[in-house]
C-alpha cells in the first residue's frame, strides 16, 4: 500500500514549457501524418509522377531547341533545367498541403484536435513538417531520375547539399501558404485549385525553364525579383550548372542569389505562418 505524504499531496505538477509542449505536440501531429502517408503510398507515388514527367518532357522535347547563355547544347539545357524542376516540385507541394488541411477541417478532425490539451499552432506545424519529409523524399527520387537523364553537378558535395537545403526551405515556406489556403476554403478540391492557380505564373514567369535575359523587359524584371527565381539561381550556382556564356542579370537577387533565397524564404515563412496560425485560431474559436 502506497502512503501519500502531505508534501506529495501539495507538490505542484511539473509542466512542460510552452515552447517544449508545442514542439512535442507538433511532432505527434507530424507522426500521425507520416503514418497516414505510409498507409496510403499512392499519395507519394502520384506526387512523383508530375515532376518526373516534367524532367523527361523538358529534357527530350525542348532540349537542344532553347538557348541558354550562348549555347543550345542539349546537355547545357539539361543542367540548366534541373534546378528549375527541383524548385517547381517543392513549391507545387503547396497544393497538397492546402488540400490536406482542408480535408481535415471538412472531416472535423481539427475540432477533435482542438478538444485536446495541445498547442494551437502544433496542428499546422505538424502537418507542414510531414509535408516537408514527403518533399525531401520526392527530391531524392527526382535527383536520381535527373542523374539518369544526364544531369550532373560540378561543385563539391557541401555546395550541392546546401542547394537542396535551400530548396527544402523554400518548399517549407510555401507549405504555409498552402496551409492558409486550406483554412480559408471549404473543400479539399477548392484548396487544390486555389493552391495551383497562382503557382503556374509564379513558376513560369521566372528563370526556371528559360534564360530570363531573353524575356521582354517587363517580364524580365518580374522574373529577376521573383522569390522562386532567387532559389533557382542559387541552386544553379551551388550545383555549378550555369551554362557557358551565361550573363548574370544586374538585379540584386540574381547577383546575390543565395542570400536572396534565404531572405525570401524566411520572410514568406514568417508572414504566412503568422497568418495561418491566426486564421486557425479564429476558425476554431
Amino acid at each position: 500500500m502506497t502512503v501519500t505524504t502531505p508534501a506529495q499531496e501539495t507538490a505542484p505538477r511539473v509542466s512542460r514549457g510552452a515552447l517544449a509542449q508545442s514542439v512535442v505536440d507538433s511532432l505527434v501531429v507530424a507522426r500521425r501524418n507520416l503514418i497516414r502517408m505510409i498507409r496510403i503510398p499512392e499519395m507519394v507515388i502520384f506526387g512523383l509522377v508530375q515532376p518526373i514527367m516534367f524532367v523527361v518532357l523538358f529534357t527530350y522535347v525542348f532540349g537542344g531547341s532553347i538557348k541558354v547563355g550562348d549555347t543550345i547544347s542539349p546537355q547545357a539545357y539539361r543542367e540548366f533545367l534541373m534546378a528549375g524542376i527541383f524548385a517547381q516540385t517543392v513549391t507545387f507541394a503547396t497544393a497538397g498541403a492546402g488540400a490536406g488541411i482542408a480535408d481535415d477541417m471538412h472531416k472535423g478532425l481539427i475540432d477533435r484536435f482542438r478538444s485536446l490539451p495541445m498547442a494551437r499552432g502544433a496542428v499546422l506545424t505538424g502537418r507542414t513538417l510531414a509535408d516537408l519529409v514527403q518533399t525531401a523524399l520526392t527530391l531524392v527520387v527526382l535527383a536520381g531520375v535527373a542523374l539518369i537523364v544526364g544531369w550532373r553537378t560540378h561543385e563539391n558535395i557541401g555546395k550541392v547539399l546546401l542547394g537542396f537545403l535551400l530548396l527544402l526551405l523554400l518548399g517549407y515556406a510555401f507549405s504555409w501558404i498552402g496551409a492558409l489556403i486550406g483554412l480559408i476554403v471549404r473543400t479539399p478540391e477548392a484548396a487544390t485549385s486555389g493552391g495551383l492557380i497562382w503557382l503556374f505564373p509564379l513558376t513560369f514567369i521566372s528563370n526556371a525553364f528559360v534564360d530570363a535575359n531573353q524575356m521582354p523587359a517587363f517580364l524580365r524584371h518580374i522574373a529577376e525579383w521573383n522569390p522562386f527565381s532567387a532559389t533557382v539561381q542559387a541552386c544553379r550556382v551551388l550545383f555549378g550548372n550555369l551554362p557557358e556564356g551565361f550573363v548574370t542579370p544586374d538585379a540584386w537577387p540574381m547577383q546575390h542569389p543565395i542570400l536572396a533565397s534565404v531572405i525570401w524564404s524566411v520572410a514568406i515563412l514568417v508572414v504566412f505562418r503568422t497568418l495561418a496560425v491566426r486564421k486557425y485560431r479564429s476558425a476554431t474559436a
